[in-house]
C-alpha cells in the first residue's frame, strides 16, 4: 500500500472514505453511543476502565476482571489452576514475546483489537516493529473498517501531527468525530476540551454528558468543575450523576467487586 493510498483512504477502506466524507449532524455527534459489549462470560456488560477488563491474545475475547479473577473449580468440587484463558482454557502467555506473535495470528484472522494495536506498534515502533506511518494508517484503515472505534482516532491523530500524512486538522476532526460517535472515550474527551477552550460551553457539557453515561469519570469531575466555575448549572451535575449510576447500575457485580479488592490491577470504576 502507497502513501499515496493511505492519504486518499483507498478504496479497500471505502467504509472509511464514506463515513469521512458524509456530514456530520449534532444529532448524529451527541447521541449516545452503543454501550460496550457483555464479558462473553458473566454476561454483564463490560467496563470503560481498561483494568476492569483483558482482551485474550489465545481466543481474542474481552473477558471482564471479575471473570479472570474467579477461582476455577473441577467436576468434584476442588479448585484447580486458573493459570489459563477463563473462556478458551489455553495457558496464558509465557512471555511477551509469545503474547506479541499470538496477536499477529489474530490479526491474520481480521482481529479488530489486534490489528489496531499492530497499527499502535509501527506507529510507535514498539515491540520489534520498525516505526513505519504508512503500515499504522494501513492497519488503523483496516481496524476501523472491522468495526474499532479507537482505530479512528489514531487516523485523526496521524492527521492532526502530520505523521505519514500532509497534517489537516480538518480530515483529523471528522476522524475524531467518527471515534467519538462509536464510543471512543479519549475522542469524546478531546472534542468537549476543544468546545470549553473556545468558550463553547453548551456544546462541551453535551459531549462531557454524553461521555459520563458512557462510564467515564473524568468527565463527572469535568462537568462538577465547570460548575463551580459557573459554567454548567447545578441541574447539569445533578444529570451528570444520575446518569453515571445509571452506568454503574449496568456493570457492577459482586464478582467483579471481588476482584477489584484482591487487587487495583482489577479495578473497573
Amino acid at each position: 500500500m502507497s502513501t499515496s493510498d493511505v492519504d486518499g483512504v483507498c478504496e479497500e477502506f471505502e467504509g472509511c472514505k464514506l463515513d469521512v466524507e458524509k456530514k456530520i449532524s449534532d444529532e448524529e455527534l451527541f447521541k449516545q453511543p452503543p454501550p460496550k459489549e457483555d464479558c462473553p462470560i458473566c454476561f454483564i456488560q463490560l467496563p470503560l476502565l481498561k483494568t476492569g477488563y483483558r482482551y485474550m491474545t489465545c481466543c481474542g475475547k474481552v473477558i471482564c476482571c471479575g471473570c479472570i479473577h474467579a477461582p476455577v473449580y473441577d467436576h468434584q468440587g476442588n479448585e484447580v489452576d486458573n493459570n489459563k484463558c477463563p473462556f478458551c482454557r489455553i495457558p496464558y502467555p509465557e512471555s511477551g514475546e509469545e503474547m506479541i506473535e499470538r496477536q499477529k495470528k489474530r490479526v491474520e484472522k481480521d482481529d479488530p483489537i489486534a490489528t489496531y494495536n499492530k497499527g499502535n506498534w509501527h506507529f510507535n515502533g514498539k515491540y520489534g516493529v520498525t516505526r513505519d506511518y504508512t503500515k499504522a494508517l494501513e492497519l488503523f484503515h483496516r481496524a476501523a473498517e472491522l468495526g474499532h472505534a479507537g482505530a479512528y482516532l489514531g487516523i485523526g491523530n496521524a492527521y492532526f501531527k502530520g505523521k505519514g500524512v500532509e497534517v489537516d486538522k480538518e480530515k483529523a476532526k471528522q476522524y475524531y468525530d467518527i471515534a467519538a460517535m462509536r464510543g471512543n472515550a479519549t475522542a469524546r474527551y478531546n472534542l468537549g476540551l476543544n468546545e470549553a477552550r473556545t468558550g463553547n460551553w453548551d456544546r462541551a457539557i453535551k459531549h462531557f454528558m454524553v461521555a459520563v453515561r458512557g462510564g467515564d469519570s473524568i468527565f463527572l469531575d469535568e462537568i462538577k468543575q465547570l460548575y463551580s466555575n459557573g459554567h454548567a448549572t447545578k441541574e447539569d451535575y445533578t444529570k451528570a450523576l444520575r446518569l453515571y449510576q445509571e452506568y454503574l447500575g449496568e456493570i457492577k457485580s459482586k464478582q467483579r467487586d471481588k476482584a477489584a479488592a484482591f487487587s487495583d490491577e482489577y479495578r473497573y470504576y
